[in-house]
């Protein structure tokens, strides 16, 4: 996929691998939307790359933000949502027993309702506007990447909640195949 030009959503955009791919595509052309919590990181951010890129404040677990952001990011982009990235993440190291009982359920629950349901929230939401997209010269309408981690594959103490939410590879491949079995065709 062409990048330059394309509208593109990055969550978690305000740091880490978030900022670094949000810089990469804007630096490519792209018209760039960051989706992150709300605060001065994802403000600045926009503001030191100018006007090819937007911060959209939300939280990736809540339907109506990602909607609203999703929407920010095709306006930026001038009506169009073509590349997603998902970076959006939280970790807290926590041992699944310890000196003050057992793991926090709650602690747990955070880390997977961010890192794996946000995601699924995001990937949904966007699929949904990108299937109504026309396809490029190529045949897409769209391109959805999800940033895993090792973690999921080599666990390491205190990081359980954390490991379970980073193994993308089944959510990624069944929801592929449902996007593009539905929109196998390449007619608008």
């Amino acid at each position: 996929m062409d990048i330059k030009g394309i509208g593109a959503l990055v969550t978690g955009g305000a740091s880490g691998l978030g900022e670094a791919t949000v810089r990469l595509l804007a630096a490519d052309g792209a018209k760039v939307a960051i989706l992150d919590r709300p605060g001065p990181r994802g403000e600045a951010l926009a503001a030191e790359l100018g006007s090819s890129v937007v911060f959209a404040a939300a939280d990736v677990t809540e339907e109506d933000q990602v909607r609203q952001a999703v929407q920010t990011a095709c306006d930026h982009a001038g009506g169009e949502l073509r590349a997603v990235v998902n970076c959006a993440g939280i970790g807290m190291a926590m041992r699944t027993v310890g000196r003050e009982g057992p793991h926090n359920l709650g602690v747990f629950n955070r880390v997977i309702q961010v890192n794996l349901v946000g995601t699924f929230n995001v990937i949904r939401i966007a699929a949904d506007r990108m299937q109504h997209n026309p396809p490029n010269e190529e045949g897409e309408r769209g391109v959805i990447v999800n940033t895993a981690s090792v973690a999921a594959f080599d666990g390491q103490i205190g990081q359980a909640a954390y490991s379970a939410s980073k193994d993308l590879d089944a959510l990624s491949f069944s929801v592929s195949s449902g996007i593009t079995s539905k929109r196998s065709d390449t007619t608008p």
